[in-house]
């Protein structure tokens, strides 16, 4: 058995004593004298090759490396557009057998990729777990670090002649989300390996429960008076609602290890946020977005409860600022300031005209530092825009949550997805409409590799080369015996872990 510092992605199963009984059955000699079964008459061999599981890593002492700490160089892609590197890596001073399988969860904005690899510059055992993220539309640049990764591994590990072939014949490709079918060819040419494809919804859970009762630091609460409180791993975490916040949004109700099922979704998600904003501002990236809304005052483009009021609205628990009307102001401010322009004969649009350049996509821009004035003379700015239309995505998104874990009875919310990027006036927004709304009864966690759920899944589920062909039963069959204390007559035997090179 597997000790407890060892994590896999489907935990052993206990038989029931309906099960017990039967199999005790299949061991008694047939009436021709023959033995009903020619496995090893073990619960665990048995759940084994029914179930035989995925990659195991060694969790002892796994803790998620500071941000100083030095971690690979962020690639550049010719686009421009980098690889959003993560220094959140995960440190496992304890793994030591060598992984031969890289996972990619790709989505229609982001592809977001999960690697093992060793210290670099260090007698240190152990490794760590990378996490890094292209955009889609860059998916070639991915592979192209993709490929690196391979060439690196394969110099590392190779060897030579025979070694090298075997090295390079277990190396493969976990992949998952929509775009593991959409480019499942391309990444089999680019990178010349086995591309095995997982169920989107299974890896997500898989990946959560991984975060949730292995890595300490990983899932904590938010609040503006206290940011970032830290919750224990646990295993006692069942049940929970999953919000995974990707392009879309998807609400999961997790009653146990792999047993979810999905209650609702939206499709006002991240993907919203950011076509919106490209077209409203001139930001480019999500993180661009982000930052201009962490800038922004949405009392400016909003309507509050107390442009209403003109103060609390306390017999129904309302405060002035709240949100009454999202973008609500902004008909009337814009229809205000055409109206000045026109009783000053279009004067002041001119005075306070932009300079325009173009850019390398014919598209014109601003130029740097030339609208200022303009800028100033507008009634709200592109930084109001991004946080009001934050807001109004994140407080829509946590009440259909709310909503959801009030049908179904679950009290424990986690958010996922790479929408939320640890972004504190999301956090903050969505926090506060589960308190709001549940009165302080449920409660929102998030996690420090929010938008890895999936990839971290697709990655433990590794499982056994050749599984389901031919020859696999015995493959698998013979290790497990051998560990078990029930050889076949002192017969060699591969123990490579399953996953896992030795």
């Amino acid at each position: 058995m597997p000790s407890d510092d060892i994590y896999q992605a489907e935990p052993p199963h206990r038989p029931s004593k309906e099960e017990d009984r039967e199999r005790d059955h299949q061991r008694r000699p047939s009436l021709t004298g023959r033995p009903r079964t020619s496995t090893a008459d073990t619960a665990e061999i048995d759940e084994t090759l029914s179930h035989p599981g995925s990659v195991r890593i060694n969790v002892k002492g796994a803790f998620i490396v500071d941000q100083e700490t030095s971690t690979p160089a962020t690639p550049v892609g010719r686009s421009g557009s980098p690889g959003r590197h993560e220094t959140k890596d995960i440190r496992l001073p304890n793994h030591t057998a060598v992984v031969s399988h890289i996972a990619i969860d790709i989505g229609g904005s982001l592809a977001k990729l999960v690697y093992f690899s060793r210290e670099a510059h260090t007698t240190e055992l152990g490794g760590r777990l990378n996490f890094i993220n292209f955009e889609t539309d860059h998916i070639d640049e991915c592979l192209e670090f993709m490929r690196r990764i391979k060439d690196k591994h394969l110099e590392l590990n190779g060897g030579n002649g025979s070694s090298s072939a075997r090295v390079a014949g277990e190396l493969c490709v976990m992949a998952t989300g929509g775009g593991a079918y959409k480019y499942y060819d391309t990444i089999r040419d680019v990178l010349g390996v086995d591309v095995l494809r997982e169920d989107e919804m299974e890896c997500l859970i898989i990946g959560l429960d991984f975060f949730i009762t292995e890595i300490p630091r990983e899932v904590f609460t938010y609040s503006e008076t206290n940011p970032m409180h830290f919750v224990e791993p646990s295993e006692s975490v069942y049940p929970y609602l999953l919000v995974n916040i990707g392009s879309g949004v998807s609400f999961l109700k997790v009653s146990g290890p792999r047993k979810y099922e999905r209650v609702g979704g939206t499709s006002l998600g991240g993907g919203t946020l950011w076509g919106l904003l490209s077209l409203l501002t001139g930001a480019r990236t999500f993180d661009e977005m982000l930052e201009l809304a962490s800038q922004g005052d949405n009392s400016k483009v909003d309507m509050l409860v107390g442009d209403i009021y003109g103060t609390d609205y306390g017999k129904i628990g309302l405060k002035s600022t709240t949100i009454a009307s999202s973008f609500g102001k902004v008909f009337r401010k814009k229809r205000q300031a055409e109206q000045e322009a026109e009783d000053s004969g279009g004067r002041r649009h001119k005075d306070h005209e932009c300079h325009h350049s173009e850019s390398h996509d014919g598209v014109q821009e601003d130029a740097p530092g030339k609208c200022s004035s303009h800028e100033e003379s507008r009634p709200f700015s592109a930084a109001d825009v991004s946080v009001s239309l934050l807001y109004a995505i994140s407080n829509n998104i946590g009440q259909i949550a709310f909503l959801q874990s009030q049908i179904h009875g679950l009290s424990h919310i986690y958010f996922g997805g790479s929408f939320i990027r640890g972004h504190p006036q999301t956090m903050n927004t969505l926090s506060y409409a589960i308190k709001f709304w549940s009165q302080g009864a449920k409660q929102a966690y998030f996690l420090r590799h929010e938008g890895y759920l999936g990839a971290v899944g697709a990655f433990l589920k590794r499982q056994p080369r050749n599984w389901g062909r031919r020859g696999s039963f015995e493959e698998l069959a013979v290790p497990m015996e051998l560990r078990l204390k029930a050889g076949r007559g002192g017969k060699e035997a591969d123990t490579t872990v399953p996953g896992l090179s030795p």
